[in-house]
């Protein structure tokens, strides 16, 4: 038998937010094919991860222009235009957040997120301060699904691993959660959320 649930930690981007680094660059780089190898060989993913475990800006744009000189102002647009690809928020999820912290759940935040960028996003959307606080990867120089960043959290916000549910939509930082000792479900979407919370025995 689980133990019941009484802290519940949401991830940020693609549940509570939108990210999609493709909707300023559809204009900054129109074509498709040259979008996909610029994603691939340039701006990677494995290359913005770094930036979401603390690495600046600056030296991210410079390591990237001495490979690759010609891409100078793509690879700057990529930080220029952020703003763009956080374009709106997943109501009903904020509203399920909103929900929990009202019934007196407490409520916190794990995201792989770099640390500038996210001082943006509470800006954009000030529910992002509603919860009792945030662990931010590239504050602490961790990443998720690393044990380590789910321990940090647990132990800043005297957190009992084993009463607290995780919600992220990759696959693999949920299991990271349960690793760590947590309870975890990957967000697909705000009703499979709102199932898997009642399954759980959270009501709001």
């Amino acid at each position: 038998m689980s133990e019941p649930i009484r802290h519940i930690v949401f991830d940020i981007g693609k549940v509570l937010i939108h990210y999609d680094p493709n909707l300023p660059f559809s204009r900054i780089i129109p074509d498709e094919t040259e979008r996909r190898w610029f994603f691939e060989n340039v701006c990677t993913h494995d290359w913005n991860l770094e930036q979401d475990r603390g690495r600046g800006w600056a030296e991210a744009e410079a390591l990237l222009i001495d490979r690759f000189p010609e891409q100078e102002e793509n690879i700057r647009a990529f930080r220029q235009n952020w703003h763009e690809m956080v374009p709106y928020a997943y109501d009903d999820s904020v509203a399920i957040m909103t929900g929990l912290i009202d019934a007196g759940f407490d409520v916190t935040m794990l995201t792989n997120f770099a640390a500038d960028t996210f001082v943006e996003a509470r800006r954009m959307y000030p529910f992002l301060n509603l919860p009792r606080g945030v662990t931010v990867s590239g504050e602490i120089g961790l990443l998720k699904p690393d044990v380590a960043i789910y321990e940090r959290h647990a132990n800043d916000f005297g957190l009992e691993p084993a009463a607290a549910l995780f919600i992220d939509d990759v696959s693999a930082n949920a299991q990271g959660a349960r690793d760590a000792g947590w309870q975890a479900v990957q967000f697909t979407g705000a009703d499979k959320l709102k199932a898997d919370l009642r399954e759980l025995g959270v009501a709001i």
